[in-house]
């Protein structure tokens, strides 16, 4: 059964998620994890690939698109299936993807923001429901 992380952020920002989702994005890729970012939409999606290319001077994190390239390190998709990745799904939608059982861990970015909180508390339960394992990060920076 996949374990389920709820990174819990100190920020009322949803643009934070985009950028602890870079970060967390990074440590994976260089701890050589394989990672599919499911985006809510195509402009989220756009806006976390500017990210991924400018969040640190000092970093790349080798990405594409999931439609592109399915098989990329670091996958961006929009719901889309998610290919051969198998080990870290961030999920930035505000509901569960249906696929997300096949991966090994998940990560929950959650800030104050009270549209993206409820709908995290419904993926909360749903995930309990369906007996994952569950662990909440409370971070008091990033």
């Amino acid at each position: 059964m996949s374990k389920v992380d709820f990174y819990i952020l100190p920020s009322p920002s949803p643009s934070a998620r985009l950028d602890f989702a870079c970060k967390l994005c990074e440590k994976a890729w260089r701890l050589g994890h394989r990672v599919y970012l499911n985006c809510s939409d195509a402009a989220q999606r756009d806006e976390l690939d500017a990210r991924l290319w400018a969040f640190k001077a000092e970093a790349f994190v080798p990405h594409s698109h999931a439609e592109e390239d399915a098989a990329a390190a670091v996958a961006l998709g929009v719901g889309d299936d998610p290919g051969s990745h198998q080990d870290l799904l961030v999920n930035l939608d505000l509901k569960v993807p249906p696929f997300a059982a096949r991966f090994a861990r998940i990560a929950e970015i959650v800030v104050e923001e009270p549209a993206i909180r409820q709908a995290t508390r419904e993926s909360f339960r749903f995930y309990r429901e369906q007996g994952y394992a569950l662990q909440d990060h409370r971070l008091q920076r990033f």
